[in-house]
Parts: C-alpha cells; structure tokens; sequence
C-alpha cells in the first residue's frame, strides 16, 4: 500500500461559517442542505444558523467552474503548468476550467512547511473568504523531481477539495470499518496528531443527508485516504484512490455538466431547453402546434397557381 495520504482541509473561523454559508447557497442553491433529511434521522436537530452553515455544502455554479490560479512563492514556469494541467485533469470530467493568473487568483498556492506545511486546501466556494495575500492551497516540497504518481494522487487530489468535494473516507460506511483506538495509535505514531485529530480527520462521519454525492461510497474515489488493515475492525484495508476514476468523474459530471451542442440538423424538440438552468416549457397550446403539419387542403391551395383576372 502507498503512504497514507495526509490531507487535512482547511476550515474557516467560526466567526466566518454564518457568512460563508450565505454565499455558497447564493452561488448555488443545491448547497443548502435537505432540513427535512436532518429533522428525520435526529429529532433534536435545531435549525440555527450555525447548526445550518455547518451543513451547507460548497459547490460552484453548475453553469461552470472558471478559476484563476496564482502560485504564492514564484516556483518555475514549468512547474506551475505541471501542476495546473493536472487540476484540469478534473475538466474532463465537467465543465471546469483553471488558468493562472497573477493579477488576483482565486485559488493561491503555496509549498509551506512547518506548522502551515503539508497537503491541504480550503473547501470549494470556502476559498473565497480567504486574505487575498493567504494560500488557498498547499503543496508542501513539490517540484519537477516530485513523482508524477504524486501529482496524480496529492493535486487532483486537493483540486477535488477545491471543486467542493469532502473526503470520501469520512462517510459513515467507511468510518464504521474503523477501529478507533487503533486508529488513533497509529495516526499519532504516524502524523503526530493527538486523539481530537484523529477524531476529527478520521473518526467523525459526515452527516449523510448533507452530503451532495453518490448513492454508495468509493473506496477508489480520489477524495479517499488510503488506510491500512492494521487500524479496520477486519483486518482489510480501505484501498483508497490514487487518481480520478469513473465515479468520481460521473459525479463532478452532474454537479458541473458540460453543455452538449446539438449536432447539425437536429431538431429540438418543444418544452425542452437545452439550459442547465430551470426554464419555463412552453404551453401546451405551443408545443401542440409546434408538432402540427400543414392541412392537406393548405398544402393542396399552396400548390394552385393563382388564375389570370378575367377582363371585361
């Protein structure tokens, strides 16, 4: 198995998460989370404000993702389009698109260590509320000599963060399978993470009625840590993903769908548009008369050449 992948995303201050919720349900309205599923499996769930942004998802606007990229420390031109070409690796799944830019990126990359070091990044439209001048991003020690297996697991990887995707290992099926004392033994050898940690990047499920996602968990997704048998209840291991594969890509596919152009002569049929946004479908009365072809007795009087007035 491949080095456990450490990821921790980064959460904003809690003085924040009120306002931040606004604006990711403001930027797309699927972020707010289903109430209803959350009074159902816990009767004393309080619809506070808090209690509510902390549910909220945070995707992008299903009519695309454009994001500019800035890198924080200047890393060679080579490098920076080494790691943009593999975000976009997510824009064959949907319509996502990232370009660099030095003049305000959206997304802001750094390769810190120390205390603000490792692989992490903020969660979807969360970047947002970022100081322009901080990292929404970090990829510690990456260079060119970084492996390209590495690129494919640890960028696409925080991208997938980026896009709004939480960790995939913190669904209930798979936090079940774990041991926690195990699991937290090994996190602290490992990481040095202390018990609250390890609860908290490991241990804790996300609430299934918040989630935005497939119907079944992924062992192979992208968003998934790799973790040993040694810390499971049964001795097997949770694989983990080492790239985007098919669900993963199935899924960014209906949060961000890529408009199909209609091939040429194709006809559209009425009360249909082609929009990923909502629009009204024509009336009945329209889409009835769209579909009516000419009476034969107009189409016969269209063929009649008109006589010559008779003089008199």
């Amino acid at each position: 198995m491949s080095e456990v992948m450490t990821c921790t995303p980064k959460h904003l201050p809690r003085s924040q998460w009120v306002a931040a919720a606004q604006a990711a349900r403001s930027i797309n309205p699927v972020n707010h989370p289903a109430l209803h599923g959350l009074r159902a499996i816990d009767p004393a769930f309080k619809p506070t404000a808090e209690r509510i942004a902390v549910v909220t998802t945070k995707y992008w606007r299903t009519n695309g993702v454009r994001l500019t990229v800035g890198f924080l420390d200047n890393p060679p031109a080579d490098l920076r389009k080494r790691i943009i070409s593999h975000m976009n690796a997510w824009s064959k799944c949907g319509n996502i698109s990232f370009t660099e830019s030095r003049s305000q990126p959206q997304v802001r990359i750094a390769r810190m260590d120390g205390d603000q070091g490792g692989f992490w990044s903020y969660v979807g439209t969360d970047i947002l509320s970022i100081d322009p001048d901080q990292p929404t991003m970090n990829l510690q020690g990456f260079t060119m000599n970084t492996p390209e297996s590495e690129f494919h697991r640890v960028v696409r990887h925080e991208t997938g963060h980026t896009l709004g995707c939480p960790h995939e290992h913190m669904r209930g099926e798979l936090v079940d399978l774990i041991d926690v004392q195990k699991a937290i033994s090994f996190f602290g050898a490992t990481q040095g993470w202390s018990e609250e940690e390890v609860r908290q990047q490991v241990l804790t499920p996300l609430e299934e009625h918040s989630i935005l996602g497939t119907e079944h968990t992924d062992q192979t997704s992208i968003m998934c840590y790799q973790l040993p048998g040694s810390i499971t209840k049964s001795g097997q291991p949770i694989i983990g993903g080492l790239d985007i594969d098919r669900t993963d890509c199935e899924f960014i596919g209906k949060i961000y769908p890529t408009a199909v152009a209609p091939s040429p002569g194709t006809r559209k049929k009425p009360g249909k548009s082609p929009s990923t946004s909502p629009s009204k479908s024509p009336s009945k009365s329209t889409a009835r008369g769209a579909k009516k072809k000419p009476s034969k007795s107009k189409s016969r009087g269209s063929k009649r050449k008109a006589r010559p007035k008779k003089k008199r």
